[in-house]
């Protein structure tokens, strides 16, 4: 007689990248978009410490959880740590001058977190020194030589691709991949219960206001190419839930457009809004690059809304720490900006009016 296996429901509600799966007993971390283009699925045998199972006959690799000594690659992953109380665990981190977090900023300072070069050239001598149960990469092929030199040396590396993910919501799930790596699954399942909660409360109340502002993004980046959110993109996505008319909502593309000026002036010129222009912190700087930026109403009105100006102590922008595990409050920003009437006694988290 043989037993029929029993695969509990997947909690992965929103994000396609990753799956925890429990099948009598055991529990798989699955990997689905390591990296871009990813066709391969990468799966891991999850075990406690203290109740090592048997042998592993079919699945990559093994992590013994909690993780207690780790390395992670992303100023993304900070925050989501952070909430789950376990950034004492983290040991090495490259670029660490990115990482605006005053809880591990002091770390840093303490020395507790080592500098382990960049993320696209880690020290893997130092790094080795550092002895981690785990290191969380993030890659954009197959052939990330150094990650692969990390896992010959016998210390176990997992990719994250929080960055793959088409959705906010989709991004910030991504806690819960820390959940499992922690042994505290229940709490990166509460803690994303309410960020998605606080996300579709800000969204319902956005979507019933009326629909009237005009939205433009991004900037000239480089060669006269405006770079900016195509409409099946995330960012797209973030103006959709804020009820606003985001003029390139019907293009196609999941990344970003690349347009001549001349376009994004004929269909942006009246735009109300202009939110997120590039990595330009000021209008003096933009007219810098393109004095005819003054051609659009939102530079004339004063109406442009970026997210670089609020840094960490070295540098380093929150947004792009933050705003991942955060989609709540990016949306809520997106709101106060374009229905200001609805929170009128909320402060920003991440955006500010582009200064002079």
């Amino acid at each position: 007689m043989t037993t029929k296996l029993k695969e509990a429901p997947s909690t992965i509600r929103h994000a396609k990248g990753f799956d925890i799966v429990n099948k009598n007993g055991t529990k798989k971390l699955l990997i689905k978009s390591a990296y871009q283009n990813s066709k391969e699925i990468y799966s891991y045998r999850i075990l406690n410490k203290d109740k090592q199972g048997d042998s592993n006959e079919f699945l990559d690799q093994e992590i013994l959880v909690p993780i207690d000594r780790i390395v992670v690659t992303s100023t993304t992953h900070i925050p989501m740590i952070e909430l789950l109380n376990k950034e004492t665990s983290i040991v090495g981190f490259p670029n660490s001058k990115y990482i605006s977090s005053k809880k591990t900023r002091h770390l840093i300072d303490a020395g507790n977190i080592t500098e382990i070069g960049k993320e696209s050239s880690l020290n893997t001598e130092i790094l080795l020194d550092l002895n981690p149960e785990l290191v969380v990469g993030f890659g954009v092929s197959s052939a990330d030589q150094t990650l692969t030199l990390i896992k010959n040396a016998g210390i176990n590396v997992i990719y994250n691709g929080d960055w793959l993910e088409e959705t906010p919501l989709g991004r910030a799930e991504w806690i819960k991949f820390f959940g499992v790596l922690f042994n505290k699954e229940k709490q990166a399942d509460s803690i994303f219960n309410v960020i998605e909660a606080n996300y579709l409360a800000v969204k319902k109340k956005a979507l019933n206001s009326t629909k009237s502002s005009t939205v433009l993004s991004g900037a000239i980046m480089s060669k006269d190419i405006w770079n900016l959110p195509a409409g099946q993109s995330f960012e797209a996505q973030f103006l959709k839930d804020a009820n606003v008319n985001y003029l390139w909502e019907d293009s196609k593309g999941k990344g970003s457009l690349s347009l001549s000026f001349e376009s994004v002036l004929n269909k942006g010129a009246t735009a109300d809004f202009w939110i997120s222009p590039g990595y330009f912190t000021s209008k003096k700087q933009l007219l810098e690059s393109n004095n005819l930026y003054t051609e659009f109403k939102a530079f004339q009105k004063n109406n442009i809304y970026t997210p670089t100006n609020k840094k960490g102590a070295t540098g380093g922008v929150i947004y792009y720490e933050l705003a991942t595990t955060r989609p709540d409050l990016v949306l809520k920003d997106i709101v106060k900006i374009t229905h200001p009437n609805l929170f009128p006694n909320y402060t920003f988290t991440f955006f500010t009016k582009m200064l002079e």
